[in-house]
């Protein structure tokens, strides 16, 4: 192998090996609510017949389909960006099975006003990121903006698994998953953009010679390595089975 070219897979590891790190770091100061059952109101913003049903609904669905898709409002992100405090909190609990990664979250955070869908890896080409862009932006926040954190939660939770379960050319039928968000193409792109700067940078510090400093990036809501849990632990009587996200999903707030 080239020198050079082992000289790049170094970079890259030690770069891997620091996101690993920093997002290890950033779970072991959080203080994550524990998963009691599909629907965990910790910021106490859903009336109890909507928690029920929506239990009803998301079992169902597990039930039908093996996806395990789940609810939670928090009192505070504690400081983190909610993209980050999702994806620690969908490896801890470990949604989804640890072979398929087909688990979903929908998160929410009433005091800093955001909401965010995550994605398992395994659901990432069915949900994609645009759509739970779309499901945010027409169907979720317009009503946490009147207060409806009830209607809110169930219209995301409807769309969501209408998506996962409904054949393309159903949904797509329907007006508010058709249009087209401005900020789609950023969100699909985004990503992409991001880990070319990341490469580019790696490879002119090469050209130049080697050397230089460690670049650190933060894991935010599109990096796959980071700390994970080991999933599968009891509550309640509904466990995650150990899957997995990577950042997929969509990120949102009224």
């Amino acid at each position: 192998m080239p020198r050079a070219v082992r000289t790049l897979h170094v970079w890259v590891i030690a770069l891997v090996v620091l996101l690993a790190l920093g997002s290890l770091s950033r779970a072991q100061d959080i203080k994550f609510p524990e998963l009691t059952g599909r629907v965990v109101d910790q910021a106490h913003v859903l009336g109890p017949d909507t928690r029920q049903a929506l239990e009803t609904k998301l079992a169902d669905l597990e039930q039908k389909s093996s996806i395990q898709l789940a609810v939670a409002t928090v009192d505070s992100l504690q400081d983190r960006d909610i993209e980050t405090f999702a994806n620690l909190l969908f490896r801890k609990w470990g949604l989804g099975d640890k072979k398929t990664n087909n688990g979903v979250l929908l998160l929410v955070a009433p005091k800093e006003r955001k909401v965010r869908i995550e994605v398992g890896y395994g659901l990432e080409g069915v949900l994609t990121d645009a759509l739970s862009k779309l499901i945010i932006v027409n169907g979720i926040a317009p009503r946490f903006k009147k207060g409806d954190f009830d209607g809110g939660v169930t219209r995301g939770v409807d769309d969501i698994i209408a998506i996962l379960t409904t054949d393309t050319s159903e949904w797509q039928k329907k007006p508010d998953l058709r249009q087209n968000a401005p900020e789609d193409l950023f969100v699909v792109l985004l990503p992409l953009v991001i880990f070319l700067v990341v490469f580019i940078i790696v490879w002119r510090i090469h050209r130049r010679g080697g050397g230089g400093p460690f670049i650190y990036i933060g894991s935010g809501g599109s990096s796959g390595g980071g700390w994970s849990s080991s999933g599968g632990s009891d509550f309640g009587g509904f466990s995650g089975g150990g899957g997995s996200s990577g950042g997929g999903g969509a990120s949102g707030d009224w």
